[in-house]
């Protein structure tokens, strides 16, 4: 039996006493040592939409931002069926392997308007959910008090912080999902299926302008031939679009995720991405403009929220949502008088 590292003595040391434990202070100890149970309690009160546990978990995400940052932050996305998931447990597995660190997160903001289930991650990624290495999160199933979005954001800050270097953020959502991955991650990666032709037409042009890499998926067995034209058809497309801010080509892989060929060009690809944008600079300016955002973000979102929580405002919607029933008043005049009305009962408070 090979004696422990310092790092794993720590955590033994720092287990013992924390048992029960879940102080601001034990929970950033705990999330700095990569210790999982700590890591999936602060992601909890980061999704948590009682306003005690939110206040708590931005203590914990401000002790933690120092030591985030250091990962590299992949999106992917594709149509349904195309084997995301198969083929993040064979991508998470390759990268373990060769000792990296990766957290999957997955996002669904459609899922705070439907409070649907969220498919079940860790089923599906059977095999990566027991890899030590690795850590697995759905996204929450109804709305946290920022936002299904914001809480991903939060938790990669925590996954960088406990030391995961590779970060992916899965879309299991459609349409709105891929925006909202693409304005959070570094490198964005899109997963098709062979049959190129009919799928280009089924595909949104935006998506596709967003890829930095096409992966064809499922190119095994009787399907290589078709995958290797897909590749073909696809990277036509691609020189179509206008070049990219990071002055990034995006490239065309075709892989199997069940024979895990290719893999390792893949991601070969992503840091090739990662060593170009890093020299030109578009990898640190694009992180500082996704923050910009993320903080305009939050102030529509906490303004929604003093909005909507104001006692007055919350007695008086119903008023004007049979008035506009009743076609005795405008959309556009109701919002406008409610505005007014929240103001006013603001500055009475001051």
């Amino acid at each position: 039996m090979t004696e422990k590292s310092a790092r794993e003595k720590a955590i033994d040391r720092f287990r013992s006493k924390s048992r029960t434990s879940y102080s601001i202070d034990n929970i950033v100890n705990g999330v700095l040592l990569g210790n999982t149970n700590f890591l999936s309690k602060a992601i909890t009160l980061v999704e948590s939409s009682k306003p005690s546990h939110h206040e708590k978990s931005q203590q914990i995400i401000e002790k933690c931002l120092p030591k985030s940052g250091n990962s590299i932050r992949v999106g992917i996305t594709g149509v349904p069926g195309v084997g995301k998931s198969t083929f993040i447990e064979a991508f998470g597995g390759y990268l373990t392997a060769k000792g990296h660190k990766v957290a999957v997160l997955a996002i669904d903001p459609s899922s705070s308007m439907s409070r649907g289930s969220i498919l079940g991650d860790k089923t599906r990624m059977n095999k990566l959910s027991k890899n030590e290495k690795a850590f697995i999160r759905p996204s929450p199933s109804s709305g946290a008090l920022g936002g299904v979005a914001n809480a991903t954001r939060e938790s990669i800050i925590l996954c960088e912080a406990a030391g995961y270097d590779v970060i992916i953020v899965e879309t299991v959502g459609v349409g709105q999902s891929e925006t909202t991955v693409h304005g959070m991650v570094d490198f964005f990666l899109l997963l098709m299926l062979s049959g190129a032709g009919d799928e280009l037409q089924g595909i949104k042009r935006g998506i596709m302008e967003m890829a930095d890499s096409i992966v064809i998926n499922k190119a095994d067995g009787d399907n290589v031939q078709a995958s290797k034209n897909a590749k073909r058809e696809y990277q036509n497309a691609l020189h179509l679009f206008p070049q990219k801010r990071s002055m990034w080509s995006p490239k065309v892989k075709t892989c199997s995720s069940t024979e895990g060929t290719n893999l390792d060009k893949i991601w070969a690809l992503i840091e090739k991405y990662k060593d170009q944008t890093m020299k030109n600079g578009y990898f640190g300016q694009n992180r500082t403009r996704q923050a910009k955002n993320w903080m305009h973000e939050n102030i529509n979102v906490m303004l929604k929220n003093r909005f909507y929580q104001n006692q007055l405002i919350e007695n008086e919607i119903p008023h004007y949502e049979s008035k506009i029933a009743d076609k005795e008043l405008n959309p556009y005049k109701a919002a406008k008088e409610l505005i007014e009305l929240f103001d006013k009962s603001t500055k009475n408070e001051t």
